[in-house]
């Protein structure tokens, strides 16, 4: 008897998926545990693995179609082998209370319904060139001056416009129904400056992953009554460090970043306060014995925060390897689902990029999340009252005010900087 595979369970947050691509087609033979199709979960692309042997007899579910859970997404058989549709789901379920026939019949037909094909869309054509127009003003040309500065920026010539403004004048409207035409009317000299042709609207179709993060950055964010603290940091001695470090390391050697040195003083500093390394439960709250560090990695479908375990128990140069293997598997998309369970703090660093302060939503349902900035030169004045200029660094704690009052985070905040700032403290 023919068998259905159904939309597996590939995550334990997981709660719709869609087939990303068929790694066979109707008529193949697919053996048990052998590749049949990529699954698209809410964390990642995943391989799925057939459930049964035989010959793969029909492909019900399109590729980029979202299903729910355990919804049929094929038929797996014998070769040449009819099945009943209806059968096949009532024995599916199982123990699960089957719908009667009719609602059977609506759901096989709506499953096996290919998805409509989308036409294929037209090629933008090419802007074609304007030919100067007709004088349509002569004498004096009646303009408002922001008309005109349009007009000057966009290569118009105000000659070849008709004004819809009071008594024929040229209005910004009218310079930017020429320009959406298709650019110039008549030439005039603008330093070479050609209009670019305008962009059409795109619709995006949204992934699973990208759901999954709206929907859990949502509940954080209307959950957690979020607070900030910023906190700028002197990264002198830190960066020498770093510099030691990788001098040591050769060429060969680990090469150790900011970041993880970030990540080794405030894994220490959340051994110092469990209080930060915490989460809300409702009628309890659970502080962490463990601190599971995630480390925000931005995917073109999204960000992920793969998890380094017990990172305040690692030297710096296991954790540069661990968060450098982490990264790169998170944009093979061959992470696992172990690889994101049971983070209790999160670092999100986009100093990489220049950006000197920001906030950042917390991680759920952990208590904070520290947001990095860049390390940039900036006057400062020093213990004699000179002025120096030292490498600065801000950051910024999002906090759950249920978990962490203002001054457990200043604290906290108080010894990761000293530790970023005098690197010897963490080791005492």
């Amino acid at each position: 008897m023919a068998n259905i595979v159904e939309m597996p369970k590939l995550s334990d947050t997981m709660e719709e998926g869609a087939v990303a691509s068929w790694l066979k087609k109707e008529g193949d033979t697919v053996e048990e545990g052998g590749s049949l199709c990529e699954i698209e979960t809410d964390k990642a692309t995943m391989e799925y693995q057939s459930p049964f042997g035989g010959v793969l007899l029909k492909i019900i579910a399109q590729p980029g179609k979202t299903m729910a859970l355990n919804t049929p997404i094929a038929v797996i058989g014998k070769k040449g082998e009819a099945f009943d549709m209806n059968a096949l789901m009532a024995a599916a379920a199982g123990s699960k209370a089957a719908p009667g026939p009719a609602a059977h019949a609506a759901q096989a037909a709506h499953a096996a319904k290919p998805a409509p094909v989308a036409a294929a869309s037209k090629p933008a054509s090419p802007v074609a060139p304007v030919a100067p127009a007709s004088p349509v003003n002569t004498g004096r040309i009646k303009s408002s001056p922001l008309a005109r500065r349009m007009a000057a920026a966009s290569n118009v010539n105000l000659a070849g416009v008709a004004g819809s403004g009071p008594a024929g004048r040229i209005v910004m409207r009218d310079i930017e129904a020429v320009v959406a035409r298709g650019g110039a009317s008549g030439s005039t000299n603008n330093g070479g400056f050609v209009p670019m042709a305008p962009r059409e609207d795109q619709t995006i179709p949204v992934t699973l992953m990208r759901k999954t993060i709206a929907k859990r950055l949502l509940a954080g964010k209307n959950d957690a009554p979020h607070f900030y603290l910023t906190r700028s940091v002197n990264m002198g001695n830190m960066m020498q460090w770093r510099q030691m470090l990788n001098d040591a390391a050769g060429e060969k050697g680990t090469k150790v970043s900011v970041n993880d040195l970030v990540i080794f003083a405030t894994s220490r500093a959340l051994r110092h306060h469990p209080g930060i390394n915490a989460s809300w439960q409702g009628d309890n709250i659970v502080q962490f014995g463990a601190v599971h560090m995630c480390v925000a990695v931005a995917l073109p479908t999204g960000l992920v925060t793969p998890v380094i375990r017990n990172a305040d128990q690692m030297p710096v140069r296991d954790i540069a390897a661990a968060s450098r293997s982490l990264a790169q598997r998170a944009k093979a998309g061959q992470l696992a689902n172990e690889d994101y369970a049971g983070g209790t703090f999160t670092i999100s660093n986009l100093g990489m990029f220049g950006i000197e302060e920001f906030t950042a939503i917390i991680n759920p349902p952990q208590a904070a999340i520290l947001a990095v900035g860049a390390t940039i030169p900036t006057p400062a004045v020093d213990a004699k009252g000179n002025v120096v200029v030292e490498q600065r660094m801000k950051i910024t704690m999002s906090c759950d005010h249920r978990v962490i009052d203002g001054v457990m985070g200043a604290e906290f905040l108080k010894t990761l900087a000293g530790f970023l700032e005098q690197p010897l403290m963490m080791m005492v």
